[in-house]
């Protein structure tokens, strides 16, 4: 009878080991699809910058899509090149980052530093901080051509709404102001760092971040929203991305937004959420409207996943993460 009880309660951990060994040979020997096109001119050019790109420089990833977009990785383009292009071509960037509750007091001076040392150096920069205490923002030294905007936002009682709401909030502040000021936007989550050079080449006209812990795996293991009922539903994908990187031209990234809004509250109206809230939205956007661009995952990588061949650079990485006392403050 003892040995029976020990064999019953071995049954779920045997059952978690086969589930997660064989989650890790797939992952590890799934391989991703290859460029179909041999050089750069076959795809849909973003910039004249992009015509340089070496699709062909690394058999070890996807450099392209199969609508013809480029996903960017190191080795594939000139750095300097994309420099010249984009300043020559008068391109700015907003960059927007919301900082509420305790997440300003711990990830937001990090953020903002790190930024000037790498993103998009040499070109006009303007910060949007989203906060409930914009009393507590710290004083930054900025670079030349380089500004910061305080917005105050309300706090909402759960993370989720914080999440869900920027979408209306970066889409007013486009009509408002950004499109005013810049060609471009970027949107951030504010738990991540700069550690290397996020410049130019990430620039497009709707712009998609690979999932760090996805980008690899088979489809069938996306976490897409599969409520039938949520606006967010998908049955498959492209990919997966993150929601913590995503940008582009600012009028590329007001449609977005407008339309990841509108799709949640039509949820709200149907007491609904998406699994992942305002990235399911995102991925439904970007599987219905196809982004023009894709950005590897060395532009926000999670140094918890460990050594990958193919991730030559580390551009953005998560930082650490309080979701137990973050998000209940």
């Amino acid at each position: 009878m003892k040995n029976m009880r020990k064999c019953l309660l071995c049954v779920p951990v045997v059952l978690l080991l086969v589930y997660f060994t064989s989650v890790w040979f797939e992952t590890k020997l799934l391989p991703m699809e290859k460029c179909a096109f041999e050089s750069a001119k076959m795809l849909k050019l973003d910039n004249v910058a992009d015509v340089t790109l070496d699709l062909q420089s690394r058999d070890d990833i996807q450099t392209c899509t199969s609508w013809r977009a480029p996903i960017i990785w190191e080795g594939m383009f000139d750095p300097h090149h994309y420099d010249q292009k984009h300043k020559e071509e008068g391109s700015s960037v907003a960059l927007t980052v919301f900082a509420v509750g305790s997440y300003l007091e711990v990830y937001l001076e990090t953020f903002l530093k790190s930024s000037e040392h790498y993103f998009m150096l040499g070109l006009p920069v303007s910060y949007y901080v989203f906060t409930d205490t914009p009393e507590k923002v710290p004083n930054i030294e900025l670079g030349p051509q380089r500004r910061l905007k305080v917005i105050k936002v309300e706090k909402y009682t759960r993370w989720q709404d914080i999440s869900m709401m920027r979408m209306k909030i970066i889409s007013d502040t486009i009509e408002s102001d950004i499109r005013h000021r810049c060609t471009h936007v970027f949107c951030f989550d504010v738990d991540q760092v700069f550690t290397w050079r996020f410049g130019p080449e990430a620039l497009g006209d709707s712009v998609a971040l690979l999932h760090s812990y996805y980008y690899r795996l088979p489809k069938k293991l996306f976490t897409y929203d599969r409520n039938p009922k949520s606006k967010a539903y998908m049955e498959t994908g492209d990919f997966y991305y993150h929601a913590a990187v995503f940008g582009g031209t600012w009028k590329s990234v007001k449609a977005l937004t407008d339309a990841c809004y509108k799709g949640i509250m039509e949820d709200k109206e149907n007491n609904v959420e998406a699994l992942w809230h305002d990235e399911s939205h995102l991925n439904k956007y970007f599987w219905l409207h196809k982004p023009s661009r894709i950005l590897s995952p060395e532009y926000c990588w999670d140094t918890r996943i460990g050594y990958r061949r193919d991730i030559q650079v580390f551009r953005l990485i998560w930082a650490p993460k309080h979701y137990d006392t973050l998000r209940t403050s």
